[in-house]
């Protein structure tokens, strides 16, 4: 049986791109057929009742009816459109390493509901407070609804518990690495990985988001792990995080300001 021509879906929108004379190339992640590629006509018109619901960082209920290449949006209902976040340029940032992250991860016709939900949830949770640990919880729980969490409580190679102060770090080989266990074969860098960056790791894989968001780190234990998830992330993504560039000339003019 052929697929209903029409269909609706729950939806972030990720980027858009000027189409043709005024239309939009909306790149969204859904929680009903993951990620899609889809055209707005006259988008970009004046006149248009679409373009407004369809901004980047924006959750919508979308209605499509399906084309021969690109699907076609013909209505868009705005649910969050992310007021608080968008308000201030850190968050807005950060939404944006949200939704590079989403685009780079996500599949067409490949739903993953809780994906979705992740990705909502972080960019609601980013006006809140300091936005490292929602970041990082976003990170972790991106690569485990992905099949890609890193080992945390055994070496990856001989498989026992790893012992306080003696464990490392190595996306390649998918996570945690005693000392006892060479990593020469390994594709990316060994890094180092202090106790106290472990056991964040293991509250954000066992805790909740909301518990994330509370938590403030020094500097130097944020910066940890803002590194050793960004280099899972870059290892499995085959590609720099765009986005983290622009965060970390954020991160230094704050810096600055404080000095």
């Amino acid at each position: 049986m052929a697929p209903p021509r029409t269909y609706r879906c729950d939806a972030l929108t990720l980027k858009t791109l000027p189409f043709e004379e005024s239309g939009l190339l909306v790149t969204a992640y859904s929680r009903e057929y993951g990620k899609l590629r889809a055209i707005a006509k006259n988008a970009r018109k004046p006149t248009s009742r679409l373009v407004g619901h369809l901004e980047p960082l924006t959750l919508a209920r979308l209605a499509l009816a399906r084309g021969r290449n690109l699907d076609l949006i013909q209505q868009a209902q705005t649910l969050d459109a992310l007021p608080a976040l968008k308000g201030d340029l850190a968050a807005i940032s950060q939404g944006l390493y949200v939704a590079e992250l989403l685009d780079g991860f996500g599949s067409e016709a490949n739903p993953n509901p809780p994906l979705f939900q992740l990705a909502a949830d972080t960019l609601q949770a980013l006006p809140a407070g300091p936005a490292e640990l929602p970041l990082r919880y976003f990170d972790l729980h991106l690569l485990r609804l992905n099949g890609l969490l890193p080992e945390l409580y055994q070496c990856v190679e001989c498989r026992r518990p790893v012992e306080q102060e003696r464990h490392q770090f190595n996306p390649s080989l998918g996570g945690v690495l005693c000392l006892d266990c060479p990593a020469a074969d390994a594709d990316a860098p060994v890094r180092p990985l202090s106790l106290r960056a472990l056991k964040v790791l293991r509250l954000l894989h066992r805790g909740e988001l909301a518990e994330a968001a509370a938590l403030t780190l020094p500097p130097p234990l944020a910066e940890e792990l803002r590194t050793l998830l960004a280099s899972a992330v870059r290892y499995w993504l085959g590609r720099e995080i765009r986005a983290n560039s622009f965060l970390r000339q954020l991160r230094n003019e704050s810096a600055a300001a404080v000095i």
